[in-house]
């Protein structure tokens, strides 16, 4: 009897070194002035003066994965964009306390050796990370036989970025009763509810990942669910580089808990955010998954964000110059609603009517 080894074991160390040896070019693509060369390092270095001239910087940081919306790429096949999404959901958060973001690393767990699948995987992440503006500084490549099945894997990350401490937006001291609310358009779904979506989708209604609905104009489910979720970074730098840091008052990232949850998350005691939904008009996608699956209005914003990914709250004065510079080829930012003083203690911290 032949002794065992690691590749009986479900682990083969000689195509691990393979599926490693296409990551540097991929990482150095994402390259930022602030990242200090360590050949076999065990960790990466970023100079944080690189960057500007701080007087006192706070590190932010924020981790993620990507969720369920993992089962759709993985049975469509297409598992390079769910990279995107891993990025902008730890970017998108830290973008809400008006930080730069610095760097990124990630975590790829694997039921086995692949690597035409990593390869897909990390140039979705650096794809991320270039339109965040970001360096993948490093990350973890696991494979776990046994801890997943054949084809499966698993995505998390996390971003650091930076900003001054008297810089730092944090909503709870800055808004104010009158302040504008605005809001970014969102690409769809993003990266949440899909444990919803896919029940109604392909349990319910029986559809597939190539199936076409007329609705689409030829898109394939897996085209429209996939779609990657938007990275707001170009955005909010071209928000404070016109505006400033001082008008821009909250920042709220609309993921799980949809508009009302994220938003009540950086309102001051006191306060209430009035948004009207006549003021803009949400992608296609969300009437199609709720007349699909008979789902309760009251659910669509609870699990989804209606339309919008991110919401500004900024100075009433600097609205319409905060809207100029946050619209892009993407789609209009736009003013949503205002902030008022709430009648009771007890009463609804956001208000959607219209």
């Amino acid at each position: 009897m032949s002794g065992l080894d690691y590749r009986s074991a479900g682990v083969d160390l000689d195509i691990y070194e393979q599926a490693m040896k296409r990551l540097p070019g991929l990482m150095e693509s994402t390259r930022t002035p602030g990242v200090i060369d360590l050949p076999g390092g065990f960790a990466g270095l970023f100079q944080l003066s690189a960057v500007r001239s701080w007087k006192d910087p706070v590190l932010v940081s924020g981790t993620d994965g990507v969720g369920t919306k993992l089962r759709v790429a993985i049975d469509a096949g297409i598992c390079d964009s769910v990279g995107i999404d891993l990025v902008a959901m730890c970017v998108n958060d830290c973008l809400c306390l008006g930080a730069v973001p610095l760097f990124f690393l990630d975590y790829i767990a694997m039921d086995a050796d692949d690597p035409d699948l990593l390869e897909q995987l990390v140039r979705g992440v650096t794809e991320g990370c270039r339109q965040a503006g970001t360096a993948l500084l490093g990350g973890e490549t696991a494979i776990m036989p046994d801890m997943y099945a054949a084809g499966d894997f698993d995505l998390s990350g996390f971003c650091v970025g930076a900003v001054e401490r008297d810089e730092l937006i944090d909503g709870r001291t800055r808004i104010r009763s009158e302040d504008a609310i605005i809001g970014l358009p969102s690409t769809g779904f993003h990266s949440n509810g899909f444990s919803l979506i896919r029940k109604v989708v392909f349990d319910h209604a029986g559809l597939t990942v190539q199936d076409r609905p007329e609705e689409f104009g030829g898109r394939t489910v897996a085209d429209v669910l996939l779609t990657p979720t938007r990275i707001y970074a170009r955005q909010m730098a071209a928000v404070l580089e016109q505006v400033g840091n001082r008008q821009i008052h909250g920042v709220a990232h609309i993921t799980g808990g949809g508009l009302a949850e994220n938003i009540a998350r950086i309102l001051p005691n006191g306060l209430t955010a009035e948004i009207d939904r006549s003021t803009w008009t949400p992608s296609p996608v969300f009437a199609w998954l709720q007349r699909l699956g008979n789902i309760e209005p009251a659910e669509m914003d609870r699990v989804f964000n209606g339309g919008l990914g991110l919401v500004l709250v900024v100075d009433a004065a600097a609205a319409d110059a905060v809207c100029q510079a946050a619209t892009g080829p993407d789609g209009p930012a736009c003013v949503i609603g205002r902030i008022r003083q709430s009648q009771t203690d007890d009463g609804p911290r956001v208000r959607l009517c219209g």
